[in-house]
């Protein structure tokens, strides 16, 4: 069997964590960037987004497919909609550290699989009863549709459904076992659910004041 080497893509940095299934809006008007967004749409082809840091950009990002241009203006800058597709690891960045020139940004990247697509019932159990109440908590609205998500994408969706830390978001995209993944957004969300019951103790308070 032979060996085959690390693709290379395009790299679009930004402050966002984008997860495999996510939907993600972008605003494009840089040059080098609506270039990019040109030739992925002509060869049908995806480019990587990346957590953009004050020191640097990570190393674990996701690919995005550019799956509708929504608006294109007089000036070149378009409205698009993509969605993540799948976890890559950076093996060598081409062109600097995107921060320096005006250059796009390439890397040569391996696409990550899972190492294992075991599911613990119980885990999973947990996992949608603290995404019921935190979606609720933060939407005032219960999830739609989730019953049907496959069990190896629940962690994808609870992680980019809800306004989690980016940090976490980032953790919950390297880890390679939907198992782990589901028990780390547990613990996670077992800890942010009483705050947001607080939060929504301390406005329903406020807004009833006003009444008295």
């Amino acid at each position: 069997m032979g060996f085959t080497g690390p693709d290379r893509i395009p790299l679009f940095p930004l402050n966002v964590v984008l997860l495999p299934g996510a939907t993600l809006p972008l605003h494009i008007f840089e040059p080098r960037y609506r270039e990019m967004v040109r030739r992925c749409v002509d060869e049908k082809c995806e480019f990587g987004v990346l957590l953009a840091l004050p020191k640097g950009i990570v190393r674990v990002g996701c690919s995005a497919e550019v799956t509708e241009v929504m608006k294109r203006y007089n000036d070149g800058r378009m409205d698009v909609l993509t969605v993540g597709r799948s976890p890559f690891r950076i093996v060598d960045l081409v062109n600097g550290d995107g921060y320096v020139n005006d250059e796009l940004l390439e890397g040569d990247v391996d696409f990550l699989d899972d190492r294992e697509h075991r599911t613990d019932t119980r885990t999973k159990n947990d996992l949608m009863q603290l995404y019921e109440v935190c979606h609720t908590l933060v939407f005032d609205d219960y999830p739609r549709n989730v019953e049907g998500e496959a069990a190896e994408y629940l962690s994808f969706v609870v992680a980019s459904t809800l306004p989690i830390d980016l940090m976490w978001k980032q953790q919950i995209l390297e880890l390679r076992s939907e198992v782990d993944r589901q028990e780390r957004l547990v613990g996670y969300l077992r800890e942010w659910a009483p705050h947001l019951q607080k939060q929504e103790k301390s406005r329903a308070r406020a807004s009833g004041s006003g009444i008295n």
